[in-house]
């Protein structure tokens, strides 16, 4: 019996310490890493628009009056779709909602759940001074701190649509 050793309580502490440590590194790991997946719809989705508006842009649309001049312009503005930001889960948007002159000019829709809810605004100017700007708003946790992804652009003086800016503003984490 005198050979026989055993943990002490104190080294049986520390283990159970180290555990704790590490699982909660896990955890914080586990949930960024899924908050920043969730980011991928965002992004890609903004590239959709992005690619729309370039290519109404290139086109050469009827400006009006008597002369029959053409310009290049972006697609009108849209208002937010869905109308409020999904709070901490996916939510289904009606097929009716993408239906505005905005979004079918830019040939942009989501059939499936999403997280974020887009917008799409242009200056209605022509040329080298048409601008636009696509966002997307999201609330991956249901804090009421707002993801946003924005994207802004402008017309180039050869038909081609140039981009300006991509911003990224990230919940707390």
């Amino acid at each position: 019996m005198g050979n026989r050793r055993a943990f002490t309580l104190v080294e049986l502490m520390i283990v159970v310490a180290i555990i704790g440590v590490l699982a909660a590194l896990a955890l914080y790991g586990v949930s960024r890493y899924l908050k920043h997946s969730k980011t991928a719809e965002a992004i890609a989705n903004l590239g959709s628009i992005e690619t729309g508006s370039r290519q109404q842009y290139q086109r050469e649309t009827p400006f009006g009056g008597d002369d029959n001049k053409f310009v290049h312009t972006f697609c009108p503005s849209t208002a937010l779709t869905p109308a409020t930001v999904p709070l901490a889960s996916k939510i289904k948007t009606a097929p009716v909602d993408w239906n505005t002159a905005g979004w079918t000019c830019l040939k942009f829709n989501v059939d499936s759940p999403q997280f974020y809810a887009y917008k799409y605004e242009s200056n209605s100017s022509t040329g080298t001074d048409a601008m636009y700007t696509a966002t997307a708003n999201g609330d991956l946790d249901g804090n009421g701190v707002k993801s946003t992804f924005e994207l802004s652009g402008h017309g180039g003086p050869l038909g081609d649509a140039v981009r300006d800016s991509f911003r990224v503003l990230l919940e707390d984490e």
